[in-house]
């Protein structure tokens, strides 16, 4: 599925820069060039937050005239995609109206899909969390079975947080692009609370005309896959899972545009789009070992999707034999140290990999995470710093966030493409 222009045609022809105005007369660039500006804004308002952003301030940032930020803004909002956020003072003059996005406008699904356990998460627009939800899964019960219970869970997601639900009780969701002008949605914000879950039930007001916008359901899971095709590969002890086509048969049960990406690519990018720059690594220690790299400031997926699956290494010549056929790999020593309860030289294997994945690609720091991590955060930091000081000069942190680091980010396949960022996968399935 290609993304809908998000403000719709308009005469509007003004560049972000001089070369892109130069190449802006050439057939459709017009099109593709209104769409880089509407972009442009829409990621300053994601970035300005609840404070928003004045007209000149946007002008300033993008290099858009003022008027042409007038015209993009004020398609914006009559597509119900921002709203006023008060007003910031100048310089001179009357005080300036700030913009913000409005969280309303579109959602998005995130489903984290684990070896033993779903958890499935709801973003508005703002990438704020409203609902999760989460259950037991075993991918050993075989791809249909699982991706039927994928569907149930975003189903039941959705009508619990936004209500509205359709023929045979699947929930109403607008994909094709942005709402009408004029068009309102409610959507339950989250509520106080340990579980951040939201009532069942309740509807929209307003109907059909009022139905959450849902733009599509992004899907993350222990690699390798291929994120083009939509497949997961040989994923390590559930030879089932190869060549399946898990993305075009999840898009037909769910009627949405359905996103697949390798668990730690998802967490890479929430963490990317949470404003970490440069050149890093996420490595997640959880039910395996993997990675996920940010090269210069995009996701780094390799030809094959490939890139990251540094789990399998072979560290011990001689060692335990591991899932994968393979004998002294990474993931098999530091998984068998974890399971005797020796977090120590868990974290000293750990570190094996660490180094060799900072030597090869020169990156500037490295994020730990995932749940074997958060049951022992400090003394898998520290002990991954203290294996790596004698040999380079690599930061080491944890990771942080919320346990929905995966699952948020697997919903940001789908909202990134809206705030013009292209470290996402192509090819969104719509069945």
């Amino acid at each position: 599925m290609h993304w809908a222009d998000p403000i719709g045609p308009s005469g509007e022809e003004a560049a972000v820069s001089a070369t892109a105005e130069q190449g802006s007369g050439q057939g459709g660039n017009l099109s593709l060039l209104r769409n880089h500006n509407a972009s442009l804004v829409l990621d300053l308002l994601r970035k300005a937050g609840e404070d928003g952003i004045s007209r000149p301030e946007i002008a300033d940032y993008t290099g858009l005239t003022p008027q042409a930020v007038s015209k993009i803004t004020a398609r914006l909002r009559d597509a119900g995609l921002l709203t006023e956020a008060g007003r910031h003072p100048s310089t001179g003059g009357k005080p300036r109206t700030a913009l913000r996005l409005e969280p309303s406008a579109a959602y998005a699904v995130g489903v984290q899909l684990d070896r033993d356990e779903m958890t499935a998460v709801l973003l508005d627009l703002s990438g704020s969390r409203v609902a999760t939800r989460a259950v037991s899964a075993d991918l050993g019960a075989g791809p249909d079975v699982v991706t039927d219970q994928v569907a149930d869970q975003v189903r039941a997601l959705l009508a619990q947080s936004l209500g509205g639900r359709g023929p045979g009780g699947a929930p109403r969701a607008r994909v094709a692009g942005f709402p009408d002008a004029g068009e309102r949605t409610r959507a339950r914000r989250e509520p106080e609370g340990p579980d951040n879950r939201v009532d069942e039930g309740g509807d929209s007001e307003e109907g059909d005309e009022g139905a959450a916008r849902v733009l599509g359901v992004g899907v993350a899971m222990p690699g390798p896959l291929d994120h083009r095709e939509g497949v997961p590969l040989r994923v390590t002890g559930y030879p089932e899972w190869d060549g399946y086509r898990l993305r075009d048969e999840l898009a037909s049960r769910l009627g949405l545009p359905v996103a697949l990406d390798k668990d730690t690519n998802a967490a890479a990018l929430g963490i990317l789009l949470q404003g970490e720059s440069g050149s890093f690594a996420y490595v997640h220690l959880g039910t395996g070992i993997g990675a996920g790299l940010v090269l210069e400031g995009a996701v780094y997926r390799g030809v094959r999707t490939g890139a990251g699956e540094f789990g399998h290494q072979v560290v011990q010549l001689d060692g335990p034999s591991c899932a994968c056929g393979k004998r002294g790999c990474l993931e098999a020593l530091c998984l068998a140290a974890i399971a005797r309860g020796d977090v120590a030289d868990a974290a000293r294997v750990l570190a094996v990999g660490v180094t060799n994945l900072a030597e090869l690609l020169d990156i500037d720091q490295v994020l730990l995470g995932g749940r074997a991590v958060a049951a022992a955060e400090s003394e898998f930091v520290r002990g991954v710093r203290g294996a790596l000081r004698s040999r380079t000069r690599l930061m080491v942190a944890p990771a942080g966030g919320s346990a929905y680091r995966i699952a948020e980010g697997a919903a940001q396949l789908v909202l990134a493409p809206v705030f013009g960022r292209t470290e996402t996968p192509a090819g969104l399935r719509m069945r």
